[in-house]
């Protein structure tokens, strides 16, 4: 019995260090999840979009800002996949990216900055003025300039996009970057916002291969940025729909199409034959496979892909 006793007099300040080292671990770590991961990759696109406004008016401002902006962004990605693969993420990293990237945002809305201008100097009183001319005639305002109205893809517009990379759920990673080319001009009032041929990028957001336990393969691949005529722009695509197609007949006509249509014009495609045999895509853009296959996007195939929120160009 003694022997028992002092053996737990021994444990227990042991058992009670581990105790207080693990709560305090747990207090400075925090629980960060993927959601949280995600708010960042959504401020960051916020930030984007701050810099391509203030791009009009100050393009080496602008430059200056998006390069920061690109490793603000390779941060995001970093905390991402740590999150991933050690399941937790300190609350100080956290965030300290995040107060960077709104410090980011404000700079480029030009948020918080006095005027640098020194105050006016008092006027000096004139012993002798010379006799008052006659008034003025009252100013009028200034009218603002007539701009025309900038053009801008509004939500839920969908793209029908054609891969230039392959994608398979048993070699891609999350985090790979592909890219695709738009089909056909989109056209709005008359105009054409996106030219056929335009860039669109893609990312894989999360894939999960065929295997043993898992034998149903599913990839999520969304879009983030669009260039046209060598501009970028960021984007918000989700996938709706995958089209089988086999390459381009002759040149690629400039046929256009209604904002929130993403319709093919039959015949540019060689080989259409309507919706991929074997895939289905779900909620959020996830592709799935049919049992025991792996999802394999072969290059020239055609996604829908419809944008998720106003695009100001």
């Amino acid at each position: 019995m003694t022997r028992v006793f002092s053996l737990v007099t021994r444990v227990a300040p042991v058992a009670a260090l581990l105790l207080a080292f693990a709560t305090s671990s747990s207090a400075q770590t925090g629980r960060i999840t993927q959601a949280d991961v995600q708010k960042l990759q959504d401020s960051v696109y916020l930030a984007d979009r701050d810099i391509s406004t203030l791009r009009s008016r100050d393009s080496a401002r602008a430059s200056q800002l998006q390069s920061e902006l690109d490793d603000l962004s390779d941060e995001v990605i970093y905390l991402r996949v740590k999150l991933r693969k050690e399941r937790t993420l300190a609350q100080s990293e956290y965030n300290d990216v995040q107060s960077r990237i709104e410090d980011l945002r404000s700079r480029a809305r030009g948020e918080g900055r006095l005027s640098s201008a020194p105050p006016l100097a008092p006027a000096p009183i004139l012993r002798n003025p010379d006799p008052p001319s006659a008034p003025a005639a009252p100013r009028a305002p200034e009218r603002p300039r007539a701009t025309a109205s900038r053009p801008e893809i509004p939500a839920n517009t969908e793209l029908d996009v054609r891969l230039s990379n392959i994608l398979n759920s048993g070699t891609a990673q999350v985090e790979d970057r592909f890219e695709a080319t738009t089909a056909a001009d989109l056209v709005i009032d008359g105009r054409t916002i996106v030219p056929a041929g335009s860039v669109m990028r893609g990312v894989v957001s999360s894939v999960s291969p065929a295997g043993r336990l898992k034998r149903k393969a599913e990839m999520t691949v969304t879009f983030d940025q669009l260039t046209i005529n060598g501009r970028s722009y960021p984007v918000r695509g989700t996938v709706t729909q995958a089209i089988e197609g086999e390459g381009v007949k002759g040149d690629l006509p400039r046929a256009g199409v209604g904002a929130g249509v993403g319709a093919i014009i039959g015949g540019i495609l060689g080989g259409f034959k309507g919706a991929m045999a074997g895939v289905l895509i779900g909620g959020g853009g996830t592709i799935a496979a049919t049992e025991g296959k792996e999802v394999e996007l072969p290059q020239g195939t055609v996604l829908r892909v419809r944008i998720e929120s106003p695009v100001p160009l």
